[in-house]
């Protein structure tokens, strides 16, 4: 559904969700849910309009909403890292599932002062029910005590024994890149690595795996890369020190960001993008799809990480058995014009 368009259908069901009463009565999600809380706040006019657009569409909380009102803050911490991108999307889909609910967003995040669990701590300290972790980088111990204070979820990554994990096979969306340059006939195909962790771990992994399935694990190549534009740049400077022979026609980057910055380091030294060196990216961020970067990437579908990590709060909320381990979402590759066959296929 696309920016400022009216849903009167709700839900694939049929049944009018928060956000569609939200988008008629333009406000936003926390907006109408104070509305039909009952909560001070919004004006007369926007409790007007809340309360007609609800009448409307034949909106009705459901059950979940109903059980967790009875909570004490109706606040679900967001700890997340402010200078990626999909946090970003993924804090705007988990804001939508959470005014479904009745629940509001408190947002912290690492600066260069704060680390992962002094951000944690000002979460806690605002008397959030439960908390979604981004990506962190912070061992299992430090996750685990968080759950004993709190109902706790890590996205982005893999779980702990007491912590459930929300998060894309990341294994497996680098293979769908392998698979994809293959198909277009590249045989060397770079790994552009990630930091230190679980992900980039899960994402080289894959990378491997792929190249060996496709007889290619001698032509395995893995740069020391980040999650950052600079190390997209220090990457392409590695890659421009060998000789033409010697490059790789493609490479797969740890995220859109590194992809970006490396993309942007050998445009500038006089490679032809795609003709020289195909380019794939991780997150389908929105820079990815602007016109004048059109970069292929793989994407962690966040509308399907937000719901499955609120619905996985909602149920600690209420003390209900879940399934255990972690909940896997396939990711998608979406392929634009960073990636072509090879000069020498052509």
């Amino acid at each position: 559904m696309g920016e400022g368009s009216v849903s009167t259908s709700g839900t694939a069901s049929g049944r009018p969700r928060l956000v569609d009463v939200a988008e008629r009565a333009g406000v936003s999600t926390a907006t109408a849910s104070l509305v039909l809380r009952g909560r001070p706040g919004p004006s007369g006019a926007t409790s007007d309009a809340v309360r007609t657009a609800a009448a409307e569409l034949g909106y009705r909380p459901d059950r979940t909403a109903s059980l967790l009102a009875r909570h004490r803050s109706h606040l679900l911490g967001v700890l997340l890292d402010v200078t990626s991108p999909f946090h970003a999307e993924l804090v705007r889909a988990l804001d939508d599932e959470a005014g479904e609910r009745g629940l509001d967003l408190v947002l912290s995040t690492v600066t260069r002062r704060r680390d992962e669990v002094q951000a944690a701590e000002t979460l806690l300290d605002f008397r959030c029910e439960a908390l979604a972790v981004l990506g962190p980088d912070m061992p299992a111990a430090a996750l685990d005590a968080l759950a004993a204070s709190v109902p706790t979820v890590v996205v982005g990554r893999e779980g702990t024994a007491h912590v459930p994990g929300v998060r894309v096979s990341d294994d497996r969306g680098l293979e769908l890149a392998v698979d994809h340059l293959v198909s277009l006939g590249h045989r060397q195909i770079a790994f552009v690595d990630g930091p230190r962790g679980s992900i980039a771990a899960a994402r080289r992994r894959g990378y491997r795996a792929a190249m060996q399935r496709h007889g290619l694990r001698t032509e395995a190549d893995v740069l020391p890369g980040g999650a950052t534009e600079v190390a997209g740049v220090e990457a392409a400077r590695l890659l421009l020190e060998r000789a033409s022979a010697d490059r790789p026609t493609a490479a797969v980057c740890f995220n859109d960001r590194c992809a970006i910055g490396l993309r942007d380091t050998v445009v500038r030294a006089g490679l032809a993008l795609p003709g020289d060196l195909s380019v794939v990216g991780y997150d389908d961020s929105p820079l990815a799809r602007l016109g004048t970067v059109d970069l292929t990437s793989v994407s962690q579908e966040p509308e399907q990480l937000a719901r499955a990590t609120v619905q996985r709060l909602a149920a600690l909320l209420k003390g209900e058995a879940t399934e255990p381990g972690d909940v896997v979402v396939s990711p998608r590759l979406v392929v634009r014009s960073s990636s072509a066959p090879p000069a020498a296929a052509r």
